[in-house]
């Protein structure tokens, strides 16, 4: 890894490195590990080297959907799920276009599904694989395909799903490091394509134009920087009524079970940071870089989302499908942690507040993909995508598969 850090020890402290807002400290956990060492492990202390805790293998092969247990998972009165479709190793952000195709992309495999609903059934093909990390989105007829190291367009795929795609890599800029710089993109309000660029690492101070999020416009020009201080966002979506986007992010690991929390946090303008590397949750100082008063002047969450959760997507409901207590809603997908002793998380959730963000509560609304007698999982939700008639779907990465939630009285 590339990235620049500031003061990496006492030393350089004593040498005339002063302990200042501009000038922060960091601990020699905080330094860039050696090639051969996993990334994961970075920000790891010494009196944890002997921590069997690390993150969870994915399941890449396809899992026949008689092996998905469904009958687990648990919904508010009403509501059903079902499965919709199967076999798609590694799935994650979902979209749809004019015609009714989904595609979705993946994480570890490298791949863009494309999902074709008959009604009766659904198949998928391949679209393109042997990508780094690919997410999608649907803008104006154009597929858009973005990797860490390339964006591609597909122009009229409804029409023509054989369309070869327009390369647009050298108009985005983007930077090489893979470390939480897969990528979850989407088009706001305005039009422009947002774009999320993670830290390269655990926990660092990290150089542009990392732990930031920016936007373009459709063909890659006229870049702005609209967020910084975003260690790591897996999703995000626009308010209905304010037009606020709002965002998740995750967490550093390795400063113990419950903290920092996961965050989801609003953007009221463009411009704010939300304090990474200095300042996690709701106010909580980092151990390892640190600099005097490091909550000042950064934008906190509208509500955290609970000790290493891995919070991904989240939905603003817009349907009318689910009774009206729903609308305007936010549904967060959490896929659950790794780097904690008694797993948290694997669960959607519904987050409520006004549209400012006050007065949030955090309700349960599907779980069971996490036994907690045995504190084992077997699914690990993580995308919603609305479909006309107002019900949901959900995407589940360790199953490889998409799962529709209705509602019926």
């Amino acid at each position: 890894m590339k990235f620049k850090l500031a003061c990496t020890s006492l030393a350089l402290v004593l040498a005339g490195c002063a302990q200042t807002p501009s000038q922060p400290v960091v601990s020699d956990v905080a330094k860039p590990l050696p090639a051969n060492v996993p990334a994961w492990q970075q920000g790891r202390s010494q009196d944890l080297a002997a921590s069997p805790l690390a993150p969870h293998a994915a399941r890449l092969t396809a899992v026949p959907a008689a092996e998905i247990p469904l009958n687990a998972l648990k919904l508010p009165p009403g509501f059903k799920i079902e499965l919709w479709a199967a076999g798609m190793p590694g799935i994650r952000a979902m979209t749809r276009t004019d015609s009714g195709k989904i595609y979705a992309g993946t994480r570890g495999i490298g791949r863009v599904y494309e999902i074709t609903d008959s009604g009766a059934q659904r198949t998928s093909r391949v679209l393109v694989d042997k990508l780094t990390q690919p997410a999608v989105t649907y803008h104006n007829g154009a597929l858009y395909v973005a990797a860490i190291d390339k964006v591609l367009r597909y122009e009229g795929i409804d029409r023509d799903p054989n369309v070869q795609p327009a390369d647009l890599t050298a108009r985005f800029n983007l930077p090489p490091e893979q470390h939480h710089n897969w990528k979850f993109i989407k088009f706001g309000p305005d039009g422009k394509l947002y774009v999320p660029f993670g830290a390269p690492c655990n926990i660092c101070v990290p150089g542009e134009p990392y732990a930031q999020i920016r936007r373009y416009n459709a063909d890659g020009s006229n870049m702005e920087v609209v967020a910084r201080g975003v260690r790591n966002t897996q999703g995000f979506d626009w308010h209905p009524v304010t037009k606020e986007m709002w965002f998740t992010d995750h967490g550093r690991d390795w400063m113990g079970d419950d903290s920092p929390e996961d965050e989801l946090n609003r953007m009221s303008r463009a411009g704010q940071n939300y304090g990474f590397p200095f300042c996690h949750a709701n106010g909580v100082a980092d151990r390892d870089v640190r600099k005097g008063n490091p909550c000042d002047g950064v934008t906190l969450p509208v509500v955290t989302t609970g000790p290493h959760a891995a919070t991904m997507g989240i939905h603003f409901y817009t349907g009318t499908m689910f009774p009206a207590e729903y609308r305007n809603v936010a549904f967060v997908a959490r896929k659950g942690s790794w780097n904690r002793t008694k797993k948290f998380g694997y669960d959607v959730v519904t987050i409520r507040t006004d549209a400012s963000g006050g007065n949030a509560r955090i309700e349960p609304f599907i779980t069971g993909f996490l036994d907690t007698q045995k504190d084992a999982f077997w699914g690990r939700p993580v995308y919603m995508l609305q479909l006309p008639d107002g019900s949901l779907l959900l995407s589940d990465e360790q199953m490889g598969a998409i799962y529709r939630v209705s509602y019926g009285r």
